[in-house]
């Protein structure tokens, strides 16, 4: 009988002291670099991310953006050129050697990937033993026991003793998944995940991930469906080996990746206290605003002494946008709501240049202009003349 968890000697990885203590992964200036017969190619670009635990992420991109890199990054499979990755508290690269590496990803990350890589000669039953024996986690007897209870959960406790080939594709996804948290790891990363199932098996799959997810788990996914996208507490899009402001990408999301890359190369991050005039009745806007956090009060100034809130815009949401489209000045004053107010602000001239070139998004900020000079005319009819 091998020895139990309480007689393994002490991980050799050593934690870090000053990470974050909310966040199970950072990156912190991860640079990649690949050379071949062409020269350098720099696949990630000073990446800095951070993913708390008990969140639900996705990571989207096109093909070459860098997602799969990233991945590679996270659990240790590939080395960065440049920069620093904790993960779960811990260096992973720093003075480690491969072989430390490899145990620790065992117990502290569960990896699915698209194509299963169920080993064939085994059933499924011992494939979601095979990561409790490499690590030596849990007694000798207790683990069938445990492979089973996994089994279970995914629903496949009938198709424990049937080999890879003898269940369907989605099963088989469904038994990696259970080999992925055979050693209760705190982080599950997957790949693709539903890249080859039908629609049916890919919902099952998302649901279990929620489960996972309201059980404390932290789960990061790479995936090009945007019907799971929208299931995810995050999402996160690389484009070109950077990646791309997540206020910008919520708040736009009609853009193109490379002008979403381009807003957040330019765009200005401004702070303003409780109360403070941002836009005032008016005046000539020089930038679009999107909302990073807190909340911003649109004000109409009836009299001296009386004064009129017509609405209030939250993370996420823009303002700026019906002045800058239409060429006019701001028809009402825009303030820091009750508590500080970050803001991301994009220049005038450029926000008027990628306009041009995206139709679509113009067509949904139309839509939300027309709704919002509604209400302010309904509070004011002079509001909106121009």
């Amino acid at each position: 009988m091998k020895s139990s968890p309480r007689t393994q000697p002490k991980p050799v990885l050593q934690k870090v002291s000053d990470a974050t203590p909310e966040a199970i992964i950072e990156l912190r200036g991860v640079v990649k670099r690949f050379s071949n017969a062409a020269g350098v190619f720099t696949v990630l670009k000073g990446v800095d991310l951070q993913i708390n635990r008990g969140e639900f992420v996705s990571i989207v991109g096109k093909s070459g953006s860098g997602k799969s890199t990233l991945l590679n990054m996270i659990t240790g499979i590939d080395h960065p050129t440049e920069g620093q990755v904790i993960v779960n508290h811990t260096d992973i690269y720093t003075g480690v050697s491969e072989s430390q590496r490899s145990k620790w990803r065992g117990k502290n990350l569960g990896i699915v990937f698209q194509f299963f890589q169920l080993l064939p000669m085994l059933t499924l039953l011992e494939n979601v033993m095979l990561p409790m024996d490499y690590v030596d986690l849990y007694d000798f007897d207790e683990r069938p026991k445990r492979a089973m209870e996994l089994l279970t959960l995914v629903g496949l406790e009938n198709f424990a003793n049937k080999l890879p080939v003898l269940v369907s594709t989605g099963q088989q996804q469904l038994a990696a998944i259970a080999r992925a948290m055979a050693c209760d790891p705190p982080l599950l990363i997957a790949d693709e995940p539903t890249g080859n199932l039908d629609t049916r098996s890919a919902d099952t799959i998302i649901s279990l991930f929620e489960h996972f997810v309201q059980q404390g788990k932290t789960i990061v996914m790479v995936t090009h469906d945007p019907s799971l996208t929208s299931r995810t507490d995050r999402n996160i899009i690389i484009s070109d080996g950077e990646l791309i402001d997540e206020t910008i990408s919520r708040g736009l999301p009609q853009l193109r990746h490379r002008h979403m890359l381009e807003f957040t190369k330019l765009a200005e991050r401004h702070i303003y206290q409780p109360h403070e005039t941002i836009v005032s009745r008016d005046e000539k806007l020089s930038h679009f605003y999107i909302i990073r956090k807190g909340e911003v009060e649109v004000v109409l100034q009836k009299q001296r002494s009386k004064e009129t809130i017509l609405s209030r815009l939250g993370a996420d949401e823009f303002f700026g946008e019906a002045e800058l489209l239409r060429g006019g000045k701001s028809i009402a004053n825009v303030r820091a709501g009750k508590a500080p107010v970050e803001v991301v602000a994009i220049p005038r001239a450029d926000f008027n240049r990628v306009m041009d070139e995206s139709p679509v998004t113009v067509d949904a900020i139309s839509k939300i202009v027309q709704k919002r000079l509604h209400e302010h005319r309904m509070a004011d009819p002079r509001a909106g003349r121009g």
